[in-house]
């Protein structure tokens, strides 16, 4: 029943409720005694890691964890949401190109707030490259011949049809992540201060400090140390050795919304200039390869969030 699916979720509700207030007798079953035994054959065996140990998660992050968390079949949580804007705007660029409006070969951004303005234009029935070009603020003033070249259409109605759609449909997604963003924010608004700590850290932001926060939780003291919570995880080398040689192993399965967290915060550190993080990727990425060099940087990170969150201190180089 656990590998199905989530029908696990409503006995695990029941059973949770129950097992804080069971006893031991003598002729019944206890859920609290089972456990504990699994866990000592699990130590002892040690079947998959040198530290691996089942944790529970904090019970408080129950209702962040469900809107942070995306899957390809539940549309509603906020990754998915994020998710489903990518591939709106990659749309959108392709019905961009096949009109010969090269905005994305000008703008890095073609839903920012110029780019927004031109198009609105365009749908209008405004044609004229030049008067398109005036429409640029900030820094994209700069670039108005380069727009007004970019902006010589080929525009048909079929394209005006498909380019409004995809933009009212993109619209909608931003209100609904926005609706996301302040229930999220309203489940962490008593760790607001965590949240403050991790986002110091090079490549993570607001979002994926949520993200993180609601999987690992904010209490460190249920791992005795880094390498406990690296395990669980399953972000952690694996353990593979026959006659005293280390050998290559994969990573144990673990949390794939944490893993995908870390693996975007990694992407995002090593680019960062002048930092640790960077300069050990540079390191790591000649003999492991991009990948195994990315999944290196994402143990690092979780090192080092679990000191920021049990020293309660902020990140320094």
């Amino acid at each position: 029943m656990e590998s199905t699916a989530n029908y696990w979720k409503p006995i695990f509700n029941v059973l949770e409720c129950a097992g804080r207030s069971s006893r031991s007798a003598r002729g019944q079953c206890s859920a609290l005694e089972d456990g504990a035994r699994t866990k000592d054959r699990s130590q002892r065996r040690r079947m998959d890691r040198r530290f691996a140990t089942i944790w529970a998660p904090q019970p408080q992050f129950y209702p962040s964890r469900t809107p942070t968390r995306g899957t390809r079949t539940d549309p509603v949580p906020h990754e998915s949401r994020l998710s489903e804007r990518t591939r709106l705007i990659n749309r959108l660029q392709k019905t961009l190109e096949e009109a010969n409006i090269k905005l994305a070969s000008v703008a890095s951004d073609v839903m920012g707030r110029s780019a927004r303005d031109m198009l609105a234009a365009l749908l209008a029935g405004e044609a004229d490259p030049s008067v398109l070009a005036e429409l640029a603020r900030g820094r994209m003033r700069t670039k108005r011949e380069l727009l007004a070249q970019a902006l010589c259409v080929q525009l048909k109605p079929h394209h005006c049809f498909l380019i409004g759609e995809q933009l009212t449909d993109i619209d909608m997604l931003d209100e609904a992540i926005e609706r996301l963003n302040t229930e999220i924010a309203e489940h962490l608004r008593p760790y607001e201060h965590q949240i403050q700590r991790l986002s110091t850290i090079p490549g993570i932001k607001r979002r994926l400090a949520e993200i993180i926060l609601a999987e690992i939780g904010s209490d460190m003291s249920r791992f005795p140390d880094a390498r406990h919570l690296a395990s669980w995880a399953g972000i952690c080398p694996g353990n593979n050795e026959s006659g005293g040689k280390r050998l290559n192993a994969k990573t144990r399965k673990g949390s794939p919304w944490l893993r995908s967290a870390l693996v975007e915060a990694a992407h995002a550190a090593i680019h960062s200039k002048d930092s640790y993080l960077s300069a050990q990727y540079q390191r790591l990425v000649v003999r492991r390869g991009g990948k195994k060099a990315t999944i290196a940087i994402g143990h690092t990170l979780l090192v080092i969030i679990y000191h920021i969150l049990s020293e309660d201190e902020d990140y320094e180089e």
